[in-house]
């Protein structure tokens, strides 16, 4: 879906959302790339430099992405991961949620640019919260005094105290 008119659902808060990234030990990104180019891998490196998440890559064609392993599926994780962050096409969305589930996860977090009212109505009501439309990365670095609320580093060194998460 495109248009903000078609729109019904309604995501968590900021503050919701704070609280879910506080709450969280680790992360799983779904279509994780190792190419440097993609979306993907400029948060993998975010996460892993800048938080302190486990982070887990799931792509069932790549071996190694950032130094460390990457696993097929969800199924195949070392834990059930809190947050579940997908980088996938919209009708791949219904599989991921059925992975996620499956999995003991938490949170669905799709990124920007990704809605699907039917998978987030299925995630609410097996349980997980869900995140659509919103940066992982984005919102880290918002709440913890890295960026304007557009998602830029505003360059600005500040003596307000970050909220920590």
């Amino acid at each position: 879906m495109s248009t903000e008119e078609t729109r019904a659902w309604t995501g968590p808060s900021a503050p919701e959302r704070l609280n879910l990234l506080r709450q969280a030990k680790s992360i799983a990104i779904v279509g994780a790339s190792d190419k440097p180019s993609r979306a993907s891998y400029f948060v993998a490196t975010y996460l892993q430099s800048s938080t302190r998440y486990k982070v887990y890559f799931v792509n069932p064609v790549v071996k190694e992405i950032l130094g460390e392993p990457t696993y097929p599926s969800l199924a195949d994780l070392p834990e059930s991961p809190d947050i579940v962050d997908v980088f996938r096409k919209h009708d791949d969305l219904p599989g991921v949620l059925e992975e996620a589930i499956a999995a003991g996860a938490k949170t669905l977090w799709l990124q920007l640019g990704s809605w699907h009212e039917d998978v987030a109505k299925e995630a609410e009501a097996a349980g997980l919260d869900v995140v659509m439309d919103r940066c992982v990365k984005i919102e880290h670095a918002r709440f913890h005094g890295g960026l304007h609320l557009a998602g830029f580093d505003t360059g600005v060194i500040s003596s307000k105290r970050q909220i920590l998460a």
